[in-house]
């Protein structure tokens, strides 16, 4: 009787009886343990190198350079740039080092919500970010978004604009940031849920939640409506940064209702009022976007609140002057293609942001006020032959606005 041959794993040199299965190979064998084994490390390096990859194309800076990169943009909102900084920067860090990450210890998304008025910028700095960060961006309306089945558009053509703006890389597009502007306009009617369909407020918040706190979504290239005969692309959303952001008209009420402060009575002086609107927004919370009519699901996948003050007159005319895309150094760009030199005087930018608190649209005001009192310039000069330039006084900025039709900022006031 022919001896029997012992069989070894050629790596671990395990015998074959103590193994579960052992896999043979040209003059080799293989066992289960070292089988496991070798998946984990081809699953490390596999990790490492995506990560790489990854840190390669994302431009991640510490908090505070990401701070600084902002102050060349943004002029004013402290607070708001600060938190900003802290919650994308320990969004991409998650998602740099995913391979260092404690498996046991699940870091949630800093999804971001923004409260302010018109025109203080809330934009501006979720585009500046993923400017610094070259990362796709894209910007979207809450108000058109409608629950599903109804007239309108799925809460997943959120994420088209996002494949849109990757030019449909979907690796790229499944680490961008989403903007979602007037999510106030998509608030509950009234405190408690609604008995009646409120499919434009409380089904697109409803809507939204798996989007999000991370989920695979079902995405139609060209957006609009979903239907069972149209392709779709699969996104997972969980490494996609949201920052939403609204005005939320009349949420001071609900601040001071909470902390009981008495913000407007017969007694109120000046600096009363002040507070209401410059100071009274710092205290926002979650419990007053609850009142205000975000159901308190949505607000837990929203975990950063911060808050960005009206502008005032000093912060308006350094946003004509200051930063790098500044609108006077827009404009003396736009002249300087057709050969003409441009200069504001002081005075006509006091004047401009006298205006522009006048009525009462921020920062997007000082454009508006700007275009209509050159106007007239830009159609003109471009024609003229020789040495071209203009100089904007205070007396030529009043003019132009006098006649000009500015009916419609006043209405917009």
């Amino acid at each position: 009787m022919a001896d029997k041959i012992n069989i070894n794993c050629s790596f671990c040199g395990r015998d074959k009886t103590d193994t579960s299965v052992m896999i043979a190979g040209n003059a080799a064998h293989i066992c289960n343990y070292c089988i496991d084994q070798a998946q984990s490390i081809v699953k490390e390096e596999t990790l490492q190198k995506e990560q790489k990859d990854i840190s390669s194309k994302i431009n991640l800076q510490k908090p505070k350079l990401i701070k600084d990169f902002l102050d060349t943009y943004v002029i004013g909102q402290e607070k708001a740039k600060k938190v900003l900084s802290v919650a994308v920067y320990n969004h991409y860090k998650r998602i740099l080092h995913q391979s260092k990450l404690d498996r046991e210890v699940e870091i949630e998304k800093s999804n971001i919500i923004l409260v302010g008025e018109t025109g203080t910028g809330k934009t501006l700095i979720a585009r500046t970010i993923a400017k610094l960060l070259n990362v796709p961006f894209a910007i979207v309306d809450a108000t058109v978004l409608t629950e599903a089945g109804y007239v309108g558009e799925d809460v997943e053509s959120i994420l088209t604009r996002l494949l849109q703006a990757a030019d449909y890389d979907l690796d790229s597009a499944e680490r961008g940031i989403v903007f979602i502007d007037e999510i106030d306009k998509i608030a509950r009617k009234q405190d408690n849920p609604s008995i009646t369909r409120d499919v434009s407020g409380e089904g697109v918040q409803q809507a939204l939640l798996k989007l999000l706190e991370g989920a695979k979504v079902n995405v139609p290239p060209k957006g609009g409506r979903k239907h069972p005969d149209q392709k779709f692309i699969e996104l997972d959303t969980k490494n996609i940064l949201f920052i939403s952001g609204g005005a939320f008209d009349g949420i001071e009420k609900k601040i001071s209702s909470r902390i009981k402060q008495q913000t407007i009575g017969f007694n109120s002086e000046k600096t009363s009022t002040q507070l209401t609107k410059d100071i009274i927004l710092q205290y926002v919370a979650p419990q007053d976007l609850k009142s205000y009519g975000l159901i308190p699901e949505l607000i837990g996948r929203l975990p950063v609140v911060t808050h960005l003050l009206p502008l005032d007159e000093s912060t308006l005319k350094r946003i004509l002057v200051e930063p790098k895309n500044a609108i006077i150094k827009q404009y003396v760009q736009l002249f300087g293609m057709d050969d003409i030199q441009l200069k504001v005087e002081e005075k006509a930018i006091d004047f401009i942001v006298e205006k522009a608190v006048e009525f009462k649209l921020g920062a997007r005001g000082l454009r508006s006020i700007c275009e209509e009192i050159l106007t007239d310039a830009m159609y003109s000069l471009p024609s003229k032959k020789g040495a071209k330039k203009l100089i904007v006084t205070q007396q030529y900025a009043r003019e132009k606005l006098e006649t000009a039709n500015i009916s419609r900022l006043k209405a917009a006031s």
